[in-house]
């Protein structure tokens, strides 16, 4: 059996550096009982590099595509040009020509083929590189066959798939193309067919399109096709689109396309019984492969003939449960400001500090709330997540108002329920207690900071597996300060007064959002007093200009040490090594242990702080928080002023002024307890990367930050056993590559389904971008869209647009007027230090990045929770 040809029967499975993703898929569809599949046969891609391999120009021209990127639109339009050239010239090898007519011969050389491209990037799991490469549909004749073979060959250079392949960090001279030969049949009717709905992501809902004869028009888009949709064995919608065109093939080779009768064009493409049948040949596929799938597919005379089937690669991942049950999935990622995903160990890490019941998908981390919609107190639990983001509660209410999909408890589950839901909240009557006693903020500081002390000397003498158990028990140490009734307790007092100010305010005196005003500027704010400080540390440098040029050219992170050969390089090395001992266990998406932390590499600072020098002047951070607090204080005269000429006057003023010294004790203590958990994170990370030493130099491991990639207990066996299946690691970085470029969903169901909120609300401008009011005002400013942090150039008034913002990205919050999120709420992080500073600021904004384009002037409404595009 010759190499160069194969037919669907003869392939392995473990050829797809041979026949690609889409030849391997169509061998196994053929194995597939009482499935039609075409039969055919594949060039397989050592004849394609038999063609090339010669020659040198070839060779040539692929090395400079090497070294261009995506973004070198014209040079890579002009090399890839010249390759297909190259390639369309090529003399096909002797042996490839007569392999291919001896398989023409066996199947019939008179009948017309379909002749396709199949990469080996293509129809894999993880991308699927559709519409990359080209096909020809109804190729009749060995010499038509064999230049179409070229063509497809040709195809891997299109400008379209070198950019893709770019994108998706695909070699180019490691990608291969193989050209799938299969006899072609002349459909009625054709289309597509999706296991799993491709707009709402439902595993349980099938989705149908279909229009008249080939389906060439479909994906060219030159038609609309009808849409039916499948749900266990019941057709549950449909959507009958007006077909004024199709393509038929042609006899004697090629396609035409044709106008459709008047009468015709809104009749049904299929049958209701066709419709079901398809359904379920579409179910079996999927059972075969294990994985949702897209099908294309042909009907001849009453029978479904399947052309193609691939994974989806589009779809969310559904969170693990261990059960038949339905369940409902929040994610973490949008309530913690981080929605990257986060490698293994990270993940586990996580799970270990929280007592939430928490499922993992697609690297993040999702609250299984299923239970808490299905109890007697649904609502309150609805409402305290409105609060935070109001996307997520109408998402969870669509749910909840279908009625199908929540099981109600019986009253005694509900009791269990009810309790379980408010464990560790602090109850209204432990807040009383706390109300008048302001110190209780500084002495949970001090205890928080003395206990990571301790931490800190201890764990030195810690090794192997006794690290390991050090850790476990130190995290219940880690808990209970994070779930401290009297923590908790502080924080909600300060966001109740913040609700009870805004809402009397705006009754009373008719103003929306006091609570902003009045959170300026607070003590004992972790976060923001780190962004300030950072202007400090300017302050510092910007006397001395050689110190300045040296930190411009800085590229290594040991470049503290080259500091003192300057003059006033030692105070600068003094400034910032202490900035770090207390700040440089933060950095963007901390709550993932495994993401490089400042004082890992101190780099990701200096641009900021230049950024400072030249933005801000001496003194700016103590005359930012001192202008906060003024604004705070004065906002307190103005209202208690104006509350005292009310009637009942006196007492409101005395009421207000209770909830505003809770804002002014309280607010500021919101950001601590996860200070003190990325302190804690620290700690355990620096041990467990000297244990990753360790495993190194015994040849265990090849480098030490593998051990991201390996969940804590599986870590634990490794140092305990010496060995590690480098296959795991290997696997999840490939993974890990795969999470990146999912987007995660808020809300996501058992079934899959990805439930989307809404903000309801009116009388907004037609063209308003609608997000979350979080911090009020209102700013006209240049949009700067910045997905990384490293890469922020921030001028003075630029508002700053982005998918997320945790503390780590707090030093960037003192050059900017303005703020616009992806993801947020009323009480995360973003919000916090915004309402702090006083940035006007719009949060929950979906596709911000994408509807606002960096460099736009917009006007940001951060009292009335939209944004402007001027």
């Amino acid at each position: 059996m010759s190499s160069l040809v194969l037919g669907f029967q003869e392939m392995e499975k473990t050829q797809l550096s041979l026949v690609g993703g889409k030849g391997l898929n169509l061998r196994e569809l053929s194995k597939i009982q009482g499935i039609q599949v075409p039969e055919g046969f594949c060039v397989t891609t050592e004849a394609y590099q038999k063609a090339i391999k010669q020659n040198e120009t070839f060779q040539a021209l692929l090395d400079q595509l090497k070294r261009l990127n995506a973004g070198d639109r014209a040079l890579i339009a002009e090399i890839s040009r010249k390759i297909r050239q190259i390639i369309m010239e090529a003399e096909i090898p002797s042996d490839v020509v007569k392999a291919v007519s001896h398989y023409l011969t066996q199947y019939g050389d008179k009948h017309a083929y379909a002749v396709r491209s199949s990469a080996t990037a293509e129809d894999l799991p993880h991308a699927s590189f559709a519409g990359q490469h080209d096909t020809y549909l109804n190729i009749v004749g060995v010499e038509a066959i064999l230049e179409h073979l070229r063509k497809c060959w040709a195809s891997l250079f299109t400008d379209r798939a070198v950019i893709y392949r770019m994108q998706n960090g695909f070699d180019h001279s490691q990608v291969y193309l193989s050209v799938i030969v299969q006899r072609m049949v002349l459909p009625q009717a054709s289309g597509i067919l999706f296991t799993a709905d491709p707009i709402t992501s439902n595993r349980k809902l099938l989705s149908i399109d279909a229009g008249f004869g080939l389906g060439e028009a479909l994906v060219s888009g030159l038609v609309s096709a009808d849409c039916y949709k499948v749900k266990e064995e019941e057709i549950v919608d449909k959507m009958i689109a007006t077909k004024k065109l199709a393509i038929y093939g042609l006899k004697d080779g090629g396609t035409e396309t044709r106008q459709i009768n008047p009468d015709q064009q809104k009749i049904q493409t299929l049958t209701d019984r066709q419709i079901l049948q398809l359904a379920r040949t579409g179910r079996q596929i999927e059972a075969y492969f294990g994985c949702p799938q897209d099908i294309e597919w042909c009907l001849v005379d009453d029978t479904f003939y399947i052309v193609q089937s691939r994974p989806i690669t589009t779809l969310y991942p559904v969170p693990e449960a261990n059960d038949q049950e339905n369940h409902v999935y929040v994610s973490v990622g949008h309530q913690q400001m981080m929605t990257e995903p986060m490698k293994p160990l990270g993940l586990s890490f996580f799970l270990l500090t929280t007592p939430a019941p928490m499922r993992k998908a697609g690297g993040r981390l999702f609250v299984d709330v299923t239970n808490q919609l299905s109890s007697s107190e649904s609502e309150i639990y609805l409402n305290t997540l409105g609060k935070s983001d109001p996307l997520i509660k109408d998402a969870l209410m669509t749910i909840v108002e279908r009625g199908d999909f929540i099981k109600v408890l019986s009253n005694d589950k509900k009791e269990i329920s009810s309790k379980k839901s408010n464990n560790g909240m602090a109850s209204s009557g432990y807040q009383a207690q706390i109300e008048h006693d302001p110190t209780i903020v500084s002495d949970l500081i001090k205890s928080s900071q003395s206990s990571i002390e301790e931490l800190k000397h201890n764990i030195q003498t810690k090794s192997g597996s006794d690290l390991f158990d050090f850790i476990l028990e130190d995290i219940q140490q880690l808990t209970k300060i994070l779930f401290d009734p009297k923590g908790l307790g502080v924080i909600i007092a300060a966001m109740d007064a913040s609700t009870w100010i805004n809402e009397k305010m705006n009754k009373w005196l008719g103003e929306k959002n006091v609570a902003d005003t009045l959170s300026q500027s607070v003590p004992n704010n972790i976060t923001s007093e780190m962004g300030l400080e950072l202007l400090d540390v300017a302050d510092v440098i910007r006397p001395f200009p050689e110190v300045i040029l040296y930190l411009q050219h800085v590229k290594e992170d040991s470049f503290l040490d080259e500091l003192v050969k300057f003059e006033g390089g030692r105070e600068t090395q003094e400034t910032i090594m202490a900035y770090l001992n207390k700040y440089g266990m933060r950095c963007a998406g901390e709550i993932d242990i495994t993401k490089t932390r400042w004082c890992e590499k101190p780099t990701t600072l200096i641009p900021l702080i230049l950024n400072h020098i030249k933005e801000s002047e001496s003194g700016s951070g103590k005359r930012k928080f001192e202008q906060g607090r003024q604004e705070a204080l004065e906002k307190e005269k103005e209202i208690l002023d104006r509350l005292e000429q009310l009637q009942d006057g006196e007492q409101k003023a005395k009421e207000t002024k209770q909830m505003i010294d809770l804002i002014r004790n309280f607010i500021g203590y919101r950001e601590y307890p996860k200070y003190g958990m990325i302190n804690r994170y620290f700690v355990y990370k620096q041990a467990l990367l000297k244990a990753a030493e360790q495993l190194v130099q015994a040849g265990v491991l090849h480098d030490k930050e593998d051990i991201y990639y390996l969940a804590f207990e599986e870590l634990r066996e490794v140092v305990r056993t010496n060995k590690l299946d480098y296959q795991i690691i290997s696997k999840r970085k490939d993974e890990y590559k795969l999470y990146e470029k999912l987007t995660p969903p808020r809300v996501i169901t058992s079934d899959g389904e990805i439930i989307m909120g809404k903000y309801n609300r009116e009388n907004l401008p037609a063209e308003a971008i609608v997000g979350l009011p979080v911090s009020s005002g209102v700013i006209e400013g240049r949009a700067r869209v910045i997905l990384n942090m490293e890469e922020a150039d921030l001028e003075d008034g630029d508002i700053l647009v982005t998918s997320f913002t945790d503390p780590g990205w707090t030093p960037l919050f003192v050059s900017i007027k303005g703020l616009v999120t992806e993801v947020g709420g009323l009480m995360t992080h973003g919000a916090v230090i915004a309402r702090e500073y006083g940035l006007p600021a719009v949060v929950g904004v979906d596709h911000a990045t994408k509807l606002i384009k960096d460099g736009q002037r917009i006007r940001v409404h951060g009292t009335e929770g939209y944004i402007e595009i001027l």
